[in-house]
């Protein structure tokens, strides 16, 4: 049935495209610029100062020099792979490549984070074997100024209000079922898509394109739990058993949305919009617009969990389910109101997060499902609000990461966060400890 919906939207599916161009010079992520930078620094330490490095990709191609104080960096405006080469013979005299044979490295990088290259001047190693892309070990990283961190943090508050969109979600169906939803990332690809076909197709303006988005994602929610969880559930079939099928649903709608879309990155919007400064701070109004309703949506969340009969009924179905049952609550009822509740959610925070990254692709909510896992798990399996908090947490964290290393490494830091916690505090956040013997 999910299938058939979608198909219904394959006949609306056109592809978009954007053209931008790079430039040189000092550069602070935003929404519609990344950063590729590094330091180059002499044997002895100091500032390797006028080698010459062209870097090249999908925003065409730069030449930059280092600085005085060593340091390089490149503003682009296209996300995607990065080719950093250096010129050897700009080098300074009597300097060489740790690595000779390696003369240029690749770059990952996405809009409004940094990337970083980072060439080792040195004695040339005895085996050749070359070091890791992107990075030296015992060559120091440029220090972050304090107009950065305050970007980092800002990028990591708005990233953490958008992932706690799918989390609650998630959160809320783990709490009512026992099912760890593998599939739910794939509610937020279908928000997102949903969204590029209505306004990239259709052509409607972004913010009836994201309402019927929601919709659909709140259909796709009735349609499982009605054709697949509930069935299973009536069955008497395990939660592991389920969550296999999570599994193998969540790899049919990746290739299927593949299969639609294809590979490349689907631009929801292909125009750019304004920056608006806030201190140090350079947000779009897009992405304060995107904040600003994460904030209002998951207040009514709240306010629906705490204040309303369904929300008191709902916290108490995850609470105890028998008990529940045994006081008059239809937990059946219930249930279908959290997968309807917890597709829509992960629509919208799929449309957020389309725009905040400036695209979308086929696997997005794949990519950040183990975030979304890690911010349940972090926060307190089953807690709607611990979801909430450890959401937060880990898009600061992975904001926060890219600062001292390379920006595709910025999720493991997450996760190691979430190993300390854990460590110290095994309920999470604001999880319930449990009574064992």
């Amino acid at each position: 049935m999910v299938a058939a919906l979608l198909l219904a939207l394959a006949g609306l599916v056109t592809t978009a495209a954007a053209a931008a161009a790079a430039t040189d010079g000092p550069c602070t992520p935003d929404p519609q610029t990344a950063c590729i930078a590094g330091t180059m620094r002499t044997a002895a330490g100091d500032p390797a100062v006028g080698v010459q490095l062209e870097v090249s990709g999908p925003d065409g191609s730069s030449t930059v020099t280092t600085g005085q104080d060593g340091r390089w960096t490149v503003a682009v405006h296209e996300a995607g792979d990065y080719t950093v080469t250096l010129d050897v013979a700009t080098l300074p005299a009597g300097e060489t490549l740790t690595n000779p044979d390696v003369t240029s490295r690749t770059v990952t990088v996405e809009l409004g984070r940094q990337g970083g290259a980072i060439f080792r001047l040195g004695p040339p190693n005895s085996a050749g074997t070359p070091t890791p892309s992107g990075s030296d070990s015992g060559t120091p990283s440029p220090a972050p100024d304090s107009n950065r961190v305050a970007q980092q943090l800002a990028n990591g508050i708005v990233f953490g209000l958008l992932l706690a969109l799918a989390s609650v979600g998630l959160s809320l169906v783990y709490g009512t079922t026992g099912l760890s939803s593998f599939s739910h990332g794939e509610q937020v690809t279908l928000g997102a898509v949903t969204a590029y076909v209505f306004t990239q197709s259709v052509g409607l303006s972004i913010v009836p394109a994201a309402v019927l988005a929601v919709v659909v994602g709140g259909i796709t929610g009735w349609l499982q739990n009605a054709g697949i969880w509930r069935q299973l559930r009536r069955r008497r079939v395990g939660t592991t058993q389920q969550m296999i099928v999570t599994i193998g649903l969540s790899m049919a709608l990746q290739y299927f949305f593949q299969f639609l879309f294809g590979g490349g990155r689907l631009r929801i919007l292909t125009a750019s919009s304004s920056p608006v400064h806030i201190g140090p701070v350079v947000l779009s109004v897009q992405t304060l617009a995107s904040a600003a309703i994460a904030i209002v949506v998951l207040a009514a969340v709240a306010y629906f969990l705490l204040f309303t009969r369904t929300g008191r009924a709902t916290r108490a179905v995850s609470d105890n389910p028998a008990l529940a049952a045994a006081s008059g609550i239809g937990v059946e009822s219930v249930i279908r109101t959290v997968w309807v509740g917890a597709a829509a959610l992960a629509a919208l925070g799929g449309v957020l997060t389309g725009l905040y990254f400036q695209a979308t692709t086929w696997n997005m909510g794949g990519t950040i499902l183990l975030l979304m896992f890690a911010s349940v798990t972090l926060g307190g399996l089953g807690t709607a609000f611990g979801a909430l908090a450890g959401s937060l947490v880990i898009g600061i964290v992975s904001e926060m990461a890219s600062l001292v290393m390379p920006s595709d490494m910025r999720y493991a830091a997450a996760l190691i966060i979430l190993i300390l916690v854990l460590l110290v505090r095994p309920q999470g956040i604001l999880g319930r400890a449990d009574r064992v013997g």
